[in-house]
């Protein structure tokens, strides 16, 4: 039973920084993706950064420079550090993990499987 929990949400300044874990168990796969997502309320769920098993990240455009995901496999443990925080980030983020997969890792959310319950971040 593959289980993700994210940590790390919580309220800042705008300009200021967070980072947020989450937290693996369960899983297997030995070629996957994982990502981060958020969704604020009446907005459709954006994928922020991907990176896969051999530790290759890619990022939406409009993350790139702000936003940085790394994963600990010791730890078992996906990171997303964010700075200069804005207000517009504002929205639940939630971590995702794919079954098996092979190939470039997409930012699209239905090719997830795995979701955790999602972290509050609230920039004012």
């Amino acid at each position: 039973h593959v289980q993700l929990v994210e940590s790390g949400g919580g309220s800042v300044q705008a300009g200021g920084s967070l980072r947020l874990s989450c937290a693996v168990s369960g899983y297997t796969s030995s070629t996957y993706c994982m990502g981060w997502f958020r969704q604020a309320p009446g907005k459709e769920r954006e994928g922020l950064a991907t990176i896969d098993s051999d530790g290759d990240a890619a990022y939406a455009d409009s993350m790139k420079g702000r936003f940085t995901i790394s994963k600990d496999n010791a730890k078992n443990t996906l990171y997303l550090q964010m700075n200069s925080l804005k207000p517009e980030d504002t929205a639940t983020y939630y971590c995702a993990s794919t079954k098996l997969w092979i190939g470039v890792c997409r930012l699209g959310a239905s090719a997830y499987t795995y979701w955790g319950q999602g972290t509050q971040v609230t920039v004012s």
